[in-house]
């Protein structure tokens, strides 16, 4: 068996295991390919049972409306899923994390959290740059209402804060309400 062979058994072995232990991850940047990777594995997951799933998130961020699918789809399957943040979750990959009811919302102590307004580069005719610009601003506003929601806070005080880069230590995230707890072993996700 040559090289090649033997790493696309090895995957096919992990991924065999992470199904059976209802876990996914979203690592990475947040594109398309990403986005209907993670949501096939969602939905066959719950389609075999509604036991719980684990999401692993470690991610700068990306494309938002695949982070949009992502979210959407944790919120529409019937199983619990239990979000688990670690490294990096920012961005869009913070829009993934905060889709778990806050009680199902862990992280790792040393994970970094980054909210912040949407940003996108435009080209075209003024009427084509203005439609955008007029987009981009909806989904600020859209995002910013998820994560006041998720967090319990005051839409004001989102706005306000997610105006420029807010980076956050996980303890800073617990507090402002992203986390649910932080944990320091497995065991503490049952």
């Amino acid at each position: 068996m040559d090289s090649d062979n033997k790493q696309t058994k090895s995957e096919s072995q992990v991924t065999k295991a992470l199904f059976e232990a209802r876990t996914v991850f979203v690592t990475g940047e947040v594109n398309q390919e990403m986005a209907r990777e993670v949501c096939e594995r969602l939905m066959a997951m719950a389609h075999v049972s509604d036991d719980p799933i684990t999401v692993i998130v470690s991610s700068p961020g990306g494309h938002v409306e695949s982070g949009d699918m992502i979210h959407d789809t944790i919120k529409f399957i019937k199983p619990t899923v239990k979000m688990l943040g670690t490294g990096w979750v920012a961005s869009a990959g913070a829009l993934i994390y905060v889709a778990a009811d806050k009680e199902n919302r862990f992280a790792l102590p040393n994970t970094r959290f980054l909210l912040h307004q949407p940003s996108g580069g435009v080209r075209g005719d003024a009427t084509n740059i203005n439609i955008q610009a007029e987009q981009i601003v909806q989904m600020r506003t859209r995002l910013n209402k998820i994560f006041a929601e998720a967090t319990g806070l005051p839409l004001k005080k989102v706005e306000a804060d997610v105006d420029r880069d807010f980076w956050l230590t996980c303890d800073a995230a617990l507090e402002y309400g992203i986390v649910g707890k932080i944990i320091n072993d497995h065991s503490e996700l049952k």
